[in-house]
């Protein structure tokens, strides 16, 4: 086994970073070949403690796997920290009360940074790894098995476009082969036939669907908390306590109707028994990870508040088979007239958005929000941008079209209660139907579609867009 099953949380960290070292030394052998665990672009609360929570288990097999946070342009250490507060929230409170031998820390920038540096791996820290072995060019091209969770398409294919091969960003030299997914989105038919293991399913939270593999293939050994007084055991109840936060997050606690499924539910059940609840609150759990994340916005630059939630895919219109666009997505938990006033006004928040997406290519950037209210009522916003003329701007034409009623798209207005002169200014700014960079803002009143419906609807309407639209 490449896990010993009294490892602490941090102790199979620490020595995954270890092995990884030693993969780029060249002094693993085949048979201690690595797989690593990937999570996925937008690397948020649930994509960090799913790949976490996959590798520390996966572990109890005869390969040693990594989790790699896939961030190309944040080490891990302080930066890290300031930019996924509510993961080291999470971190902190399932590592408190320390196990033995471990000593306690703060979420502090130094505390907490020192924490990251030494235990999680980021993929700028993989490739500032590489620069120290020499290995960062052309001619040291490598090879590693992967496992991708919280989504199942990597970004950059093969030249010959091999099924289940392909690269990162920030990691041009590392080729990655594909022996397994662990997802809730839509499969975008990028894996090869006979990965394992293969979980594409319909979840809240990525981390259940975790729980679910974990659990069917053995990984997850029985035992409840309260017979666990041996080492493994307390080391695994520090996991659970970290793995169910996601769950309770991207489920509002088990309560978002819409969201919640039957994975969701076995995962919270199955994670509850296994700590002990005279000293682990589920509910606080859940209510401090939320503040945090709710308030992790509050030192981002508008680029980095765009850039925390992201996600972009490519899709080609049958009328425009040459010309393939570039969509991205960008999701966060403040509202419109928020992240405005955090910009300056809205000639500077959209200007923020057009050079977001002129970084990136995008021929369609959407932003969506979701917040609560003064009065505590959920509302969700959603604004659209074509970078350039033609097939973009017919593609979010086509999106309107097709899927505006389903989204209650409605014209927009502030929803927390202070219309006027701002709530003019950015109706006036982020509306506009000239041909280049066309651009509309809209409150999406069917608050149950997230980005996880969202998406599809906007790559399905470049992939159906078959003529001009007027």
């Amino acid at each position: 086994m490449a896990n010993n099953p009294e490892h602490s949380l941090f102790r199979f960290l620490k020595t995954s970073l270890q092995a990884h070292r030693r993969f780029l030394s060249g002094t693993l052998t085949r048979a201690e070949a690595l797989i690593y665990v990937i999570g996925n672009p937008s690397a948020d609360l649930d994509s960090i403690i799913s790949t976490i929570t996959y590798s520390y288990f996966a572990n109890n097999t005869d390969r040693h796997h990594v989790p790699l946070i896939n961030l190309p342009n944040v080490p891990s250490g302080s930066e890290l920290r300031r930019l996924r507060p509510e993961f080291v929230k999470a971190l902190w409170l399932s590592t408190h009360p320390p196990g033995r031998g471990e000593e306690p820390w703060e979420e502090t920038p130094e505390s907490a940074g020192a924490i990251l540096r030494d235990h999680i791996l980021t993929v700028a820290d993989f490739n500032a790894h590489m620069k120290e072995n020499g290995r960062y060019n052309e001619e040291h091209q490598i090879g590693a098995d992967a496992i991708l969770i919280d989504w199942n398409a990597l970004p950059i294919g093969t030249a010959d476009g091999q099924k289940g091969k392909g690269r990162l960003d920030g990691l041009p030299t590392v080729e990655f082969n594909v022996i397994g997914c662990i997802d809730h989105h839509q499969d975008d038919g990028f894996l090869h036939p006979g990965v394992e293991p293969k979980v594409i399913e319909k979840s809240g939270s990525c981390a259940s669907l975790v729980i679910h593999a974990l659990n069917k293939g053995g990984l997850w050994s029985e035992g409840r908390a309260e017979e666990g007084q041996t080492p493994r055991m307390a080391a695994e109840e520090k996991v659970a306590s970290l793995a169910v936060v996601p769950v309770l997050i991207d489920t509002a606690n088990l309560t978002a109707k819409d969201k919640v499924t039957q994975f969701d539910i076995q995962a919270v059940d199955f994670l509850t028994t296994r700590f002990n609840k005279d000293t682990i609150d589920s509910n606080k759990l859940y209510t401090q990870v939320l503040e945090a994340k709710q308030n992790s916005l509050d030192l981002l630059t508008v680029d980095e508040i765009l850039d925390r939630d992201y996600k972009q895919w490519t899709e080609t219109p049958p009328r425009e088979p040459g010309s393939p666009i570039n969509i991205g997505f960008c999701s966060m938990v403040r509202s419109i007239p928020w992240v405005v006033r955090k910009a300056g006004s809205p000639q500077e928040f959209l200007d923020a958005v057009y050079g977001f997406a002129a970084k990136r290519e995008l021929g369609v950037v959407v932003v969506m929000t979701a917040f609560s209210s003064g009065d505590d009522k959920f509302h969700r916003e959603l604004f659209v941008c074509a970078l350039e003329e033609g097939p973009a701007v017919d593609v979010l034409k086509n999106f309107v079209k097709q899927f505006s009623s389903q989204l209650g798209l409605e014209a927009w207005s502030s929803l927390n209660g202070d219309e006027g002169p701002l709530s003019t200014a950015i109706r006036d700014t982020l509306n506009g139907d000239n041909t280049h960079k066309w651009r509309h803002l809209w409150t999406a009143t069917d608050t149950t579609k997230s980005r996880k419906q969202v998406a599809p609807m906007m790559r399905e309407a470049a992939t159906s867009l078959r003529s001009r639209l007027v």
